[in-house]
Order: C-alpha cells, then sequence, then structure tokens
C-alpha cells in the first residue's frame, strides 16, 4: 500500500471536521476587509501589488515567478480555521492582454495547463463575463486528496490595458476513494477540512512588451489537529504558496508557447 494511501486511511477516522457557521462567518469577514482594502486600487494607481516593490518588478522581468504572503502571520488563525492569503506575479512577455484573456478563459483546457494539480475541468454555464466553472482538484503533499469544485468567476475590462477578474468558489466537495467503484463525495463542509473555501482574485496589466498578471488567492482549511501535524500541516500550511506558484508558472508557460 503506498505510503499516501495508508496516511489517509489512518487518519481519516479522527480527522473529519466541519465547517461551522462561525468559521465561516469570520472568513467572509476576511474577504470583505481584504476586497475594500484594494478596491480602490481597481481601476487607479497601484493595480498591481508588484509594482510597491521595484526590487521585484525587476526579478519578475528577468522570469521570475514572484509569490509573496499578504499577512505577517500567515496562515490567520480563525476559531476552527486558517485562512491562507497569498499573492503573486509572473511577467509574460510577447503576448496580449486580448490572448491572455482568451487563454484563462478557456477553462475546458485547464486540465492540460495545470496538471497533475488540475485533474478534471469544464465550463458548466457561461453569459457576457459572468462564467460558472468545474475543477477536479489534486492536492499532494505526504497525502493526495482529491477535491470536486465549483467556481463562480467574473471578469471585468477596466481598459484595453488592464481586466481584472474576481473567482469565489461556491461548491468544494472531498472525493473518497478516487478511482475504486467505492468513489463518492463527502458532504461538503463536512470532510476533512484541506480546503474548504477559495477565492482568487487576478489582474491583468498590458505593458512592458508583454502581460503581467497577478493573483491574490485567499483560501480557507481547517486547523491543524494536535498530534497529526506531521501529516496534515504540509497540505494545509505550505500547498496554497505552492500552488500559487505552480499556477502562476504553467500560465507563463503556455502563453509563451509560439
Amino acid at each position: 500500500m503506498r505510503k499516501g494511501v495508508l496516511a489517509i486511511l489512518v487518519i481519516a477516522p479522527v480527522l473529519l471536521a466541519e465547517l461551522t457557521p462561525p468559521t465561516a462567518r469570520a472568513f467572509s469577514q476576511y474577504v470583505g476587509a481584504r476586497e475594500s482594502s484594494r478596491e480602490g486600487t481597481l481601476t487607479g494607481d497601484g493595480f498591481l501589488w508588484i509594482d510597491q516593490y521595484p526590487d521585484m518588478v525587476a526579478e519578475a522581468r528577468k522570469g521570475e515567478t514572484i509569490v509573496r504572503t499578504i499577512s505577517p502571520r500567515n496562515p490567520v488563525e480563525l476559531s476552527g480555521g486558517l485562512v491562507h492569503d497569498w499573492i503573486g506575479t509572473v511577467f509574460i512577455p510577447g503576448t496580449t492582454l486580448k490572448q491572455t484573456l482568451a487563454f484563462v478563459q478557456d477553462y475546458g483546457n485547464h486540465k492540460n495547463t495545470y496538471r497533475p494539480e488540475v485533474v478534471d475541468s469544464r465550463l458548466v454555464s457561461h453569459q457576457g463575463n459572468d462564467f460558472h466553472t468545474y475543477l477536479r482538484l489534486r492536492k499532494q503533499k505526504v497525502i493526495t486528496v482529491l477535491l470536486n469544485t465549483e467556481h463562480d468567476v467574473k471578469y471585468t475590462l477596466v481598459d484595453a490595458k488592464h481586466a481584472y477578474s474576481r473567482s469565489v468558489s461556491t461548491r468544494i466537495a472531498e472525493v473518497e476513494n478516487p478511482g475504486t467503484p467505492a468513489e463518492r463525495e463527502l458532504a461538503p463542509d463536512d470532510d476533512h477540512g484541506f480546503l474548504w473555501k477559495l477565492n482568487s482574485y487576478w489582474r491583468f496589466e498590458e505593458r512592458d512588451g508583454g502581460v503581467w498578471v497577478e493573483c491574490e488567492a485567499i483560501s480557507l482549511t481547517r486547523d491543524v489537529p494536535f498530534g497529526l501535524g506531521a501529516i496534515v500541516k504540509p497540505i494545509i500550511r505550505d500547498l496554497p504558496a505552492e500552488s500559487l506558484e505552480k499556477t502562476l508558472r504553467a500560465t507563463s508557460v503556455a502563453l509563451s508557447k509560439p
């Protein structure tokens, strides 16, 4: 039996966790405060977070993927949960805003671009600039967790050079016994708590002969149960930043192809 499978079997009986209303409300309050703090930069100065840091701009221009924490204490502890807040930027030379938006809105192709983390993807519905999407996500670090997720995504075109989007998860369900006849979903918000909610805020700016792509990802997970830190902590605390970096890098690689 593989180590990851054994680990999940060992912790499964004691690790189930419920997302309680107070924890969900605390996450909503955090998200609301964060959205309000950046609202003024959507159409004015400071559109890109990275422009505050010239050294990091220079690194990104050289091809580096920049990912940093928003809060000095990350994750932020709530009663019964943890908020993870990371922001990242990548510069993609030789592409345009139009090409970039067409690429990121091709949700049926995300399963190809963002493997192995995105196992499956499809566009559920689309009206104007509003998209409803499905992603099957794989979270793998010590153990492997599969999640069926759905998201509401709204795009806003500011002008010919600037656009942004807001993505909010509407459903996240952990998949138990994936790939077997016994495969089933655990009840949403009543699973192992590796990912309860996910908000993603993307900004796109065409300049410098390419497109700057920025994403802030705010997620909610359970806390780390006493005695199981070695198994649970890596997937809860380490993966959000790693996942964001991989997503930005994969976007850059795909859009850089001739």
